[in-house]
């Protein structure tokens, strides 16, 4: 089958009422298998560090991420966990999904708040459970590998200060370790593979990420600053889980943020909107078809955006329960596999309450991918100018008939929406997707290469 640019209109999906909430049995039920990783894995305290960037891994267990500030979660063995939190998280802190003894801990304030009453860090955490002798996990945000040191596990991100004293505390005879795969890997990580109900709530976010791509379609024009064309999304239903990202033209870049520049007709355009388990992201052209390309650029439609499209189709096609990351890895480097492409990043990637959580896509990766993982089509060629890239990036779940079944019995809405995503994909766009893809994004890998005519889409025909 050949990629062709056809007439055809994005259908109204719907978007959710109301964003579902975690019941507290989920926690509860987190918590609970933490503890038990945690004792396979030889540990006898876990610290979970967070801070606004960072707090994925908190969130997930307590249902609370600071904002401003950080936080320290201490888990020991016949105590109730304490959770440290600034002065302006406490009461937040206080509400925690799980039962904590939330305590001040002033250091994680603000510059200038005062800092006097601060309680020696090492009385907190010995009174909270850690101990001489003991081997203590540390959970941030990363953990390392030995191609990066010979001792992985002592390698940290989280706070000198934290480490400092922690191993002072456990002393030669104990152990801090690196224990963010209990949470991260992208196998075996208890994050890895996500409760329907954690789904259903993904789905809210990828939703909101979309239509707010969509708003943008519809509404962005020559003339029109970078800034307003930002405004026309309608953003702010949630924290996000990256920022908001829009470029044009001359300072075209995946990353940057949007400027007072005036969008002009034959500029190319890259924009990402990303919510808690969902990010949509598009590199289009504020043109009418190929004939207002630039120069040197004149072919981008047929040498670039189209075998990209080719490879993201196989690559959503193939995607299945049980198939591998090097499968995925290998097509992507089958279609643009080229120099000229310069196919930078992993092509693809589990992501969750944080943008990228990890992922099992890498060169002979043999990590299957499993029922309940949530997955991004993240494929990036970074070409430069004057073709600059070509970008579909949605998310999907992946989901057994039992977990269909169960998204359906909980959330008929949410399956429904599904559903019709793969019906647009199959019928109109012309990739099949396997039983078990879910598609939580209402763009659902349309691609309308020019922005002056959204009735046009990329397709297999």
């Amino acid at each position: 089958m050949a990629v062709q640019l056809i007439d055809a209109t994005l259908p109204d999906f719907g978007v959710p009422a109301t964003r579902p909430d975690l019941p507290r049995a989920t926690y509860l039920s987190r918590l609970d298998a933490l503890n038990k990783a945690r004792r396979a894995a030889g540990i006898d305290s876990l610290l979970i560090y967070a801070d606004r960037e960072h707090a994925a891994n908190l969130a997930w267990l307590t249902g609370f991420d600071p904002r401003f500030e950080e936080a320290l979660l201490i888990l020991a063995p016949g105590q109730t966990p304490t959770l440290l939190a600034g002065p302006e998280n406490l009461g937040r802190a206080q509400k925690a999904s799980i039962e904590v003894e939330a305590r001040l801990y002033p250091p994680f304030g603000l510059m200038g708040q005062d800092r006097s009453q601060t309680p020696e860090l090492e009385e907190v955490l010995t009174s909270a459970g850690v101990a001489r002798n003991q081997r203590v996990g540390v959970i941030g945000w990363k953990y390392f590998g030995p191609s990066e040191s010979p001792r992985p596990d002592a390698w940290f991100e989280t706070p000198a200060f934290i480490i400092d004293t922690l191993r002072h505390i456990v002393g030669p005879e104990g152990r801090a370790v690196n224990a963010n795969a209990l949470l991260m890997d992208a196998s075996t990580g208890l994050r890895a593979v996500n409760e329907i109900e954690q789904i259903a709530q993904f789905e809210f976010g990828a939703v909101a990420a979309s239509e707010a791509l969509k708003a943008l379609f519809r509404a962005a024009r020559p003339g029109m600053s970078e800034f307003a064309a930002v405004q026309s999304m309608g953003l702010g239903v949630l924290p996000h889980s990256c920022h908001t990202m829009l470029s044009t033209g001359g300072r075209l870049s995946g990353l940057e943020s949007p400027s007072g520049k005036i969008i002009e007709r034959g500029d190319p355009i890259t924009t990402a909107v990303g919510y808690p388990g969902g990010l949509s992201s598009r590199v289009v052209w504020m043109v009418a078809d190929s004939s207002e390309l630039p120069a040197g650029a004149e072919d981008w439609l047929e040498r670039l955006a189209m075998p990209y499209f080719a490879c993201a189709a196989e690559w959503y096609a193939t995607l299945g329960i049980g198939v591998t990351g090097g499968t995925l890895d290998a097509i992507a480097r089958k279609h643009l596999g080229a120099p000229f492409f310069n196919l930078i990043l992993n092509p693809g990637h589990l992501i969750h309450l944080d943008e990228w959580m990890n992922t099992p896509v890498y060169p002979n990766s043999r990590e299957a991918l499993r029922s309940g993982q949530a997955i991004q089509c993240d494929i990036i060629p970074a070409v430069g100018p004057p073709y600059h890239s070509a970008n579909i990036e949605d998310g999907v779940a992946l989901l057994d008939q039992r977990g269909r079944d169960e998204l359906r019995d909980k959330y008929p809405d949410v399956a429904a929406r599904a559903e019709a995503r793969r019906a647009f994909m199959g019928d109109v766009l012309g990739i099949r997707l396997k039983p078990e893809i879910m598609p939580l994004s209402n763009l659902a890998a349309a691609y309308p290469p020019f922005l002056l005519r959204p009735d046009r889409l990329l397709a297999l025909r």
